[in-house]
């Protein structure tokens, strides 16, 4: 497994981000760090990536990798083959690409993306 190696001191708030990308009942507000980006991902209740998201990066289903955690909400991920997990507040998680996902329940889903944050809800060629 390769070493991650931390060149440097840095500290950035979501608050303020380096970049916000807006999707329907989507916000995505993402910090770089040196050779990291951070993402953090808030999925409005009725959140489905397939209705939110596919129309934006023009794919069949989402092609990120995901690692990340939940701060709050729930969301559920189905993969292309038919497993499903269900991944809410205090959770870790891991998605490979070829996915759909959704907000379950009344609340938004807040997570913290190390993995895919560069690249999610960006369109083809940005």
């Amino acid at each position: 497994m390769p070493t991650n190696i931390v060149t440097e001191l840095a500290v950035k708030s979501h608050n303020t981000p380096d970049e916000k990308r807006r999707p329907e009942k989507t916000e995505v507000d993402v910090v770089n760090l040196g050779d990291y980006t951070v993402g953090r991902l808030t999925f409005s209740p009725g959140w489905r990536w397939s209705d939110c998201i596919k129309p934006v990066v023009q794919t069949e289903s989402c092609q990120n990798n995901h690692v990340g955690y939940c701060v709050s909400g729930a969301l559920n991920v189905e993969t292309t083959g038919g497993n499903r997990i269900s991944i809410s507040a205090g959770d870790s998680y891991t998605i490979p690409p070829g996915h759909d996902a959704w907000v379950d329940g009344d609340e938004a889903f807040v997570g913290i993306e190390f993995f895919s944050a560069a690249e999610f809800a960006k369109p083809p060629g940005t």
